[in-house]
């Protein structure tokens, strides 16, 4: 009797190696950059500063990736996605490779500063090119391409701190996991050169891949749209309220909610451990369109915060876990149809460099969210900064919901 299963060819595999080589690269940017925190205690002693002068340096990384968002985009918009993406993938190889041998301080630095860089052209101009690969999956593939960014986030300070508690294949043990991540940068960003141009070409998107003729114009003009301005007002009011939420989720349970470290930090993993969620909403968008999948994203994000504040210090653990994995499911659930619709409602000859300016605006209001979530928690409390988080979430939901209705 033959079975009625059937297997993906290997031609429909390979249909999706654009997918795995620009996945595999936003991976290793997102896990060189990662990599830093776990070891600023032993960096300190290694370069005789103090851990202040490390997060400096770490800011500059940041700084620097963040104002690379719109010029990477804009390049790939006149030039080419493969072209920028490579370039910068290899700039941050031969930063993490600077780091394998012994330096001095201005060498840290400026192999941080190279990473922030090569790394700031990853995520805008990988966007641009999945979707112009994967037009009818778009959803399904920032699915994946933003998976693949949270677990370099969970791999880099397992790898970083096993690397360093043993002798290093150079120097010190922690250069080990720079070589180790430079040597695979080079070589996933030569397979990406080599073969996602021929991807691209086979989906018929060469031709468009690279426009010497756009303006920087072309830009602003897309804030006269209002269905533009208010998507990205709702995109600017999620970052804020994601990152001022991340940042302070840990003291809100300790403090509110009654919990010890310890058990606040499990709890705190479950708005994490969530996050293939991301591979689900991005299948349903293309479906259903991504309109109703933000909608009801942002809805249960709403709905989960809520929860989380009003069952604080009143229940259990098990319930309160339940609820931040909720509120987690939400969250990421949001962000790879958030990609999707932005691809589908900007021009195709300037979305890498909308995508860029887009991306640095919610950076921007991630970048202050944490002070000023901790400002006012000083004075107001936990709770009520909390319900305002909540209720800009809702703002949110509300102005999704007009879209919605609006229609095109």
């Amino acid at each position: 009797m033959k079975s009625s299963v059937r297997l993906p060819s290997l031609s429909g595999l390979r249909r999706f190696d654009a997918l795995a080589l620009t996945s595999a690269l936003w991976f290793l940017g997102k896990f060189v950059r990662y990599a830093f925190p776990p070891l600023f205690e032993q960096l300190a002693g290694v370069y005789d500063v103090s851990t202040a002068v490390l997060g400096t340096a770490f800011s500059a990384l940041l700084f620097v990736y963040a104002l690379m968002q719109f010029p990477s985009g804009w390049l790939a918009d006149r030039f080419s996605s493969v072209v920028v993406i490579g370039a910068g993938a290899t700039g941050a190889a031969l930063g993490a490779l600077v780091l394998a041998v012994d330096g001095p301080l201005v060498v840290l630095v400026g192999a941080m500063v190279a990473i922030g860089a090569g790394t700031g052209t990853l995520k805008t101009v990988g966007v641009r090119l999945l979707s112009r690969t994967y037009p009818a999956q778009t959803g399904r593939v920032l699915g994946v391409f933003d998976t693949f960014g949270t677990f370099a986030g969970v791999a880099a300070p397992t790898v970083a701190l096993a690397f360093a508690a043993r002798p290093g294949v150079v120097g010190s043990g922690w250069r080990t996991t720079f070589l180790a991540a430079g040597l695979a940068t080079v070589a996933v960003a030569a397979a990406f050169v080599a073969r996602v141009p021929e991807r691209l070409s086979a989906a018929g998107a060469a031709g468009t891949d690279g426009d010497a003729d756009v303006s920087l114009s072309s830009y602003v003009s897309l804030f006269r749209r209002w269905r533009f301005t208010a998507f990205v007002a709702v995109a600017v009011l999620f970052s804020f309220v994601f990152n001022g939420t991340v940042a302070f989720l840990p003291l809100f349970l300790t403090r509110q909610a009654g919990f010890g470290p310890g058990t606040a930090g499990l709890l705190y993993s479950a708005l994490f451990a969530v996050s293939l969620v991301q591979l689900v909403t991005g299948e349903v968008s293309d479906r259903v369109g991504p309109l109703p999948v933000l909608a009801a994203t942002l809805g249960l994000s709403s709905a989960a915060l809520a929860g989380l504040i009003v069952l604080a210090g009143d229940a259990g653990s098990l319930a309160i876990g339940a609820v931040v994995a909720t509120l987690g499911i939400g969250m990421h659930g949001y962000r790879p149809v958030r990609g999707a619709y932005l691809m589908a409602v900007i021009p195709s000859s300037v979305a890498g460099g909308s995508l860029g300016v887009v991306r640095t605006l919610l950076m921007i209001a991630g970048a202050l969210a944490p002070a000023v979530v901790g400002v006012l928690s000083e004075t107001a409390g936990f709770r009520p900064v909390f319900w305002g988080l909540t209720a800009l979430l809702a703002l949110s939901t509300a102005l999704i919901a007009v879209l919605w209705i609006a229609g095109d």
